[in-house]
């Protein structure tokens, strides 16, 4: 009969724990303590002085005394703030701390109130009211948390907050539960409609509690979940947590929401790179297949950041064949063990030359019916191509050129350029040379639509990819990693980042949608301050950059100056108002200009013509004339400021 008994009780206290509120719970936890600590002083008075003592008036005064210091201190050190659900061991401590404090300001107030020893309250009286009122403290709590939550309520497990508590962190939480080795606390969210309110079985928290989370309820980990959240806000979150003595992980990739992957084991350790980037669109698998399965395929400056990426993704969607073109030939034999390693079930031919050698392209087309061209060779930072103009026309202006038209005349059935936001109103010749990229496939765009041939030329162009050989991202964590300082070129800089394997995805994606002639732009969301994500980055670090405002800091951030053809913003467009949508909500299509082949020829003509000959900075000064020249011709309203064509858009921001 015992044992049923027991059951309803416990049952029945459950019952009336869920309807009382938090505050509820900790006003009836603060009475409990003020009759239990009264109790508690007068078991002292009785153990000391006798069980049939009688009190005085003095120490009755003082047994309403020892609750009234006592609460003060509870509440100070925060006895009433844990969770009881989730009550830590480590709460032993503080109960320790708290009852000495009140043991002490007790007998300080008997004393200075001329009550202490004699007929007022002995000196052993105190040490015997401190470890009664400890004990009741202690076992007052944990005998309500058995009471009201067994051990079988949770799993047993890391103990974890989840930072979201949108669909995507409730649809995780669930998997976490049936995971079964994550033990779930609350939900951590900047929604203050859902403070306080409990969603999907767990208490939605403001973020200012987290610290005061993993002080009492033990936290160990925090998982984001934040796939609509812009770049620069996961970057502020990020840097927050980065201060705190908890693991923090991310969600999956949206490509597994949307599939309905909650593989724990998938979760990621925090990358700032990461969240920069992350897509809050999946990829659209049928255009992917459109593209790629049953297709001849080649791909150039495969060992690079995106030609890495590229080959990677066209590996999961089954190609006919193959083709790796690179001039580096350890980067291409690291990609080629890449795919080999993913036991890939189609012909994989690595191609070791230059785009730029003719006699190679023309016998790769010639020997091969290739479908699809993805051309991402270029040399792309922009500090070594400006010390090497004529390398980076050479590589980036003739190699386009020989590719494209060779692609043209062997039948390619499509051609990919991938592009730079930099092309737009290039000030550096990296800049410049994307641009005349552009112009040349636009030229043989046109070509394949004037002769009716059906091929397709097109460019897709984006801005920075996290995770690419030319990112600040891996600069910023060595120069956190070696103590300091962080460099950055210009306080007021603005980058637009994407993560490297959705800029692939979308590149492929954009030649599905392409009927020829298109400048494709990739969204590439809200522009991140490169000052900003510096401090960001050291914060994650669990450091504090050192400023002026904080001399004290860990990590320096040192501007060091703008570098020759940078800018402190960059543009995706010439005019934002010739974009206009397509069937993917993160590609876009620029105006088309239907008369780009009638000066580019002449332009690559010249620039050919004086490689061999022309300094440096003749090479420079000739490259820049001849796109100025070419876009008064092309734009009307141009405006030229010095060697760099500039159109004013009116309403574009940073973009």
């Amino acid at each position: 009969m015992t044992q049923p008994l027991f059951l309803k009780s416990r049952k029945l206290a459950r019952a009336i724990s869920a309807q009382l509120s938090r505050g509820e719970k900790q006003a009836l936890q603060v009475f409990f303590d003020v009759i239990a600590l009264t109790l508690a002083a007068a078991v002292a008075f009785k153990l000391r002085l006798g069980f049939d003592y009688v009190f005085n008036a003095g120490q009755l005064a003082s047994l309403l005394a020892a609750p009234l210091t006592a609460i003060p201190v509870f509440i100070r050190l925060g006895l009433y703030r844990a969770v009881m659900r989730y009550l830590p061991e480590r709460i032993l401590w503080t109960i320790i701390k708290a009852m000495t404090i009140a043991a002490l300001v007790w007998t300080a107030v008997a004393f200075f109130s001329a009550s202490y020893g004699g007929t007022g309250v002995p000196r052993s009286v105190p040490i015997l009211y401190w470890l009664l009122g400890f004990m009741i403290v202690l076992v007052s709590r944990f005998s309500m948390k058995w009471l009201l939550f067994s051990t079988d309520d949770g799993a047993e497990g890391r103990r974890t907050l989840i930072y979201g508590a949108g669909q995507a962190g409730t649809q995780l939480a669930a998997a976490l539960q049936s995971d079964g080795r994550t033990k779930l606390l609350g939900f951590i969210d900047d929604n203050p409609e859902l403070h306080g309110r409990d969603v999907a079985g767990l208490r939605v928290f403001p973020r200012d509690h987290i610290e005061t989370l993993i002080l009492n309820l033990g936290v160990e980990e925090i998982i984001l979940s934040l796939p609509s959240v812009s770049g620069a806000k996961k970057l502020e979150i990020g840097s927050y947590l980065g201060r705190m003595p908890v693991k923090v992980r991310v969600l999956p990739s949206i490509s597994d929401i949307a599939a309905g992957r909650y593989d724990v084991g998938s979760l990621r350790d925090f990358d700032i790179g990461e969240l920069l980037g992350r897509s809050t669109v999946p990829p659209d698998v049928a255009l992917l297949e459109k593209v790629v399965r049953g297709k001849r395929l080649v791909i150039t400056g495969a060992g690079g950041s995106i030609g890495s990426h590229l080959a990677r993704l066209v590996d999961a969607y089954h190609p006919r064949e193959v083709f790796l073109v690179d001039n580096n030939e350890f980067a291409l034999f690291r990609i080629l063990q890449t795919l080999n390693s993913s036991q890939s079930a189609y012909p994989l031919h690595p191609v070791l030359g230059s785009v730029s050698d003719e006699m190679l392209v023309e016998s790769l087309f010639r020997d091969n019916s290739i479908d699809l061209v993805l051309h991402a060779a270029a040399y792309k930072h922009v500090d070594l191509v400006e010390q090497n103009i004529a390398e980076g026309i050479r590589n980036n202006v003739c190699g386009t050129e020989v590719l494209a038209r060779l692609a043209y005349e062997s039948g390619v059935r499509q051609f990919v350029l991938i592009s730079s936001d930099k092309a737009v109103n290039p000030t550096s010749v990296m800049g410049a040379t994307k641009r005349l990229s552009e112009l040349l496939v636009r030229k043989f765009a046109e070509f394949a639509a004037a002769n009716g041939t059906g091929q397709v030329f097109l460019a897709v162009r984006f801005g920075n990819v996290v995770g690419s050989s030319g990112s600040v991202v891996p600069l910023f964590k060595q120069q956190i990693e070696a103590g300091g300082p962080v460099t950055v070129t210009d306080r007021n800089m603005m980058r637009y980042f994407m993560a490297i394997s959705e800029a692939a995805e979308l590149i492929v994606q954009a030649a599905a949608l392409s009927k020829g002639g298109e400048t494709f732009l990739l969204d590439m969301g809200e522009p991140v301050s490169i000052y900003e994500l510096a401090r960001n980055m050291i914060g994650l670090a669990g450091l504090r950059p050192k400023t002026e405002e904080d001399p004290g800091g860990d990590i320096e951030i040192k501007e060091i100056g703008m570098r020759s053809g940078e800018k402190l913003t960059e543009q995706l467009l010439y005019d934002v108002a010739s974009a206009t949508p397509t069937e993917h909500p993160k590609i876009m299509k620029a105006k088309r200009f239907t008369k780009a082949h009638l000066r580019i020829d002449e332009i690559v003509a010249q620039l050919m013509e004086a490689l061999p000959k022309a300094t440096p900075s003749e090479l420079r000064a000739l490259l820049f004339a001849l796109i100025e020249d070419f876009h008064k011709h092309q734009y009307p309203d141009l405006v030229a400021m010095g060697n760099v064509a500039v159109l004013p858009v009116k309403g574009q921001g940073r973009r």
